[in-house]
């Protein structure tokens, strides 16, 4: 176990990032606590330069600029391991999104090593070094931290920059750093771009269930769930659950008894929420039908869904396989879904949030190219 300063001062931290900036690259992860809240309360950083390996303590120290202003040096190759929760932890608490970001658990996709491969495989794989992984359900923001909570966040960098130069230089041969940088570069617009909140009920399981009242119903009700959970920094089911969002615009009850009479509903929902959501209903049946959205277009309804989206399929195999990669990593279900939904006009949140499909951007846009052109054009006027 490498030597670890706990930095919770400014003037360590203005020094360690000076150092940092001066590195071709670092690696770095973060300790969050993510339970009951909507955003990621941060509990810790972790950064090693091959030099200092340091543990930033965000919540005694008041200046983060230092520290910003090094994850943005795009200079600096910030190292990092399934990051997704790690930007949207920097996005919410320091209003940063790292770049560029080589992220570990991707190359090894890339390089047909696994398709989701954990930090503690790969550390074995690569290291044979057995990490413990006994504190990562620990509270990161109850202070002080153990020794035990420090040495296993360390860890969880000081490796990483191990097997960073192994890898770094199996992707550089096959030419695929800009894959990575590209991927993360996707990731991040997703991370820092918000649903509008009038379309968070775009998001609700079984919404195509409800038409006409009940559907605009739900469209108000998901509306203020995502604004309160927001405002309160509180997890969306814990304001209120999905499925009792889908219930109360199904029964459009007219008073806070019939609240308490949904299946589902817990007697705290109700008592707490019940005069709101009566409300909500009550609004909802004074507007006129032409505010209602349109019935929710269900992908698998549409009569070609399932020929086009095996075509779509069958190319990321063929492609896939060319490349030696898991398919998944090039055209997953989900992102194969995405691209039809995209295509064919289908309201959904890749579209409220200005986002461009997965498969028609970045790397995968240059590998799919044409040939997913000439699919999608081919089905394109039949739906």
């Amino acid at each position: 176990m490498m030597q670890y300063n706990l930095v919770t001062t400014q003037q360590a931290l203005n020094e360690f990032c000076e150092q940092a900036r001066q590195q071709p690259a670092i690696a770095v992860d973060t300790e969050f606590v993510r339970t009951r809240t909507l955003y990621p309360r941060l509990g810790l950083i972790q950064l090693y330069d091959g030099i200092s390996l340091v543990l930033v303590d965000p919540l005694a120290i008041e200046d983060m600029a230092p520290l910003v202003e090094l994850l943005a040096d795009e200079n600096v190759v910030k190292v990092m391991h399934s990051c997704s929760e790690d930007l949207e932890t920097f996005w919410h608490s320091l209003n940063v999104i790292p770049s560029p970001v080589f992220d570990t658990q991707f190359a090894a996709c890339l390089l047909d090593m696994g398709a989701s491969l954990g930090y503690a495989n790969l550390i074995e794989l690569m290291l044979q070094v057995s990490l413990d992984k006994g504190e990562s359900r620990t509270d990161w923001i109850a202070r002080p931290l153990t020794e035990q909570q420090c040495e296993y966040a360390a860890n969880d960098v000081l490796y990483l920059l191990q097997v960073y130069p192994q890898l770094s230089e199996q992707i550089d041969q096959l030419e695929r750093r800009q894959w990575i940088f590209d991927e993360m570069q996707q990731l991040a617009r997703k991370k820092t771009v918000q649903l509008p909140a009038e379309m968070a009920y775009l998001t609700i399981k079984n919404n195509w269930k409800l038409h006409g009242l009940s559907l605009y119903v739900l469209k108000c009700l998901a509306k203020w769930r995502l604004e309160q959970a927001r405002q309160r920094d509180m997890a969306l089911n814990f304001v209120v659950r999905e499925s009792n969002l889908i219930e109360v615009a199904r029964v459009l009850p007219t008073h806070k008894g019939a609240i308490f009479a949904i299946d589902g509903m817990t007697p705290q929902e109700a008592r707490i929420h019940g005069d709101t959501l009566v409300d909500i209903v009550n609004e909802a049946k004074k507007a006129p039908q032409e505010v209602y959205p349109q019935a929710i277009s269900r992908l698998m309804e549409r009569p070609r869904f399932k020929k086009a989206a095996a075509e779509i399929r069958s190319l990321c195999q063929n492609k896939a396989e060319q490349l030696a990669i898991p398919v998944e990593v090039l055209g997953s279900k989900k992102q194969i879904q995405q691209c039809l939904k995209y295509h064919w006009n289908i309201q959904d949140e890749t579209h409220e949030m200005g986002l461009v499909p997965d498969l028609l951007s970045g790397w995968r846009k240059q590998i799919l190219g044409d040939e997913l052109n000439n699919i999608l054009r081919k089905y394109a006027d039949e739906n």
